[in-house]
């Protein structure tokens, strides 16, 4: 393993941040605690809730666990602020989020709520969890949906924190490489929830690359460690990824459905319900392009839904919470990895252990057929 993530854990187990409330900090105390990488996901939480989060998760375990930073996102080119219809129609991206929220109108009356506000906020309150992070370190921080600047990872370095960069193409990993970081989270477009591009085109839609393709060439690429995220749930696969180059695998799905994720249990119990048969890549509950176990709801709106991140998020809320609430699952946004149904409702701590040694007994296996 490479030195910039030798010592974080002795397994080569991430346990991906899941924005949304999955990764609870027992899941992520459990499974720093089994010899893995526990992450926080900060995203979609006041800075205050994320500082409270490691503060649980310190309480619980010694061991060294990451957070995981959505950077925010740019405004649009002419972009208007504002609520009125005249206004927002200035610019042709807070127009067709007005169209979609028309669109959205008779879900909000189904699951008798009212749509989010789509203009609550672009920076997920960066600025304020970074200032944390500055003044009360840990071990590593990585980002999603951007790259942050050099000043930021050079603040993070200072202070003895490692950091990573989410990323789905060479060109992001060079970015990544240019800003200081000390490696890259390749993400495959096997990979449930959010790809973490580093710009949303929707011209690129359906044009992500499988990991172990992805992990080759950013290899070839970046003097950078790599971490493998994207449909992983066997210890076969772990060593898959591992004999490609990357140094640790990080697995979301699968520790999804353990006891200690705060997942409810509908999307818990709907990774190995037969009626949910494969996965898509869908704007429709956010905006952005993310990986979801195929529902009503992605099927009815996702062909319509505008490239408007987060602003789709924030208006569609709502409607998840109420869906989850009256035990609909058609209506919730069921992330999921291409590998779902390989899903074993294990605690976190027992998973590592048989992921560990699946992966032991994989190794094994390569090295006899390499001697025969």
């Amino acid at each position: 393993m490479s030195s910039a993530l030798t010592d974080l854990c002795p397994c080569p187990i991430v346990q991906a941040p899941m924005a949304g409330g999955a990764s609870s900090p027992a899941l992520v105390a459990a499974v720093s605690e089994a010899g893995g990488l526990g992450f926080l996901a900060a995203g979609y939480k006041t800075a205050d809730g994320m500082y409270q989060e490691i503060k649980q998760v310190r309480g619980l375990t010694g061991r060294p666990f990451g957070v995981n930073l959505f950077l925010p996102q740019p405004e649009y080119p002419g972009a208007v602020t504002g609520s009125t219809g005249a206004v927002r129609a200035a610019h042709p991206v807070t127009a067709a989020v007005d169209v979609y929220r028309h669109q959205l109108a008779g879900e909000a009356a189904w699951y008798q709520t009212s749509l989010g506000d789509p203009d609550s906020g672009r920076d997920d309150n960066y600025d304020a969890k970074l200032a944390i992070l500055v003044e009360d370190p840990v071990p590593l921080v990585t980002f999603t949906f951007g790259c942050p600047t050099r000043e930021v990872i050079a603040a993070l370095r200072n202070v003895g924190t490692r950091t990573a960069v989410t990323v789905t193409t060479v060109d992001e990993a060079l970015a990544a490489q240019w800003s200081g970081a000390d490696a890259v989270c390749v993400q495959g477009i096997e990979a449930g929830g959010h790809q973490g591009t580093h710009r949303d085109n929707p011209e690129a839609d359906g044009s992500g690359i499988g990991l172990l393709a992805l992990i080759a060439q950013v290899r070839e690429a970046v003097q950078l460690p790599v971490i493998a995220a994207g449909g992983i749930m066997r210890g076969a696969q772990i060593a898959a990824v591992l004999a490609a180059g990357a140094e640790l695998a990080q697995l979301g799905t699968a520790f999804l459905v353990t006891p200690e994720s705060g997942a409810p249990a509908l999307h818990k119990q709907a990774m190995t319900d037969p009626l949910f048969t494969r996965t898509e890549l869908t704007r429709a509950f956010s905006g952005r392009p993310a990986r979801g176990l195929v529902n009503r709801f992605l099927r009815e709106h996702g062909p319509y839904a505008p490239a408007a991140y987060p602003e789709v998020h924030h208006m569609t809320s709502p409607v998840r919470k109420a869906a989850a609430k009256a035990g609909d699952p058609q209506a919730m946004a069921l992330w999921a990895g291409q590998g779902h149904r390989l899903a074993r409702e294990l605690p976190a701590g027992q998973l590592v252990e048989v992921l560990a040694a699946e992966l032991a007994a994989a190794t094994a296996a390569l090295g006899q057929q390499g001697a025969a």
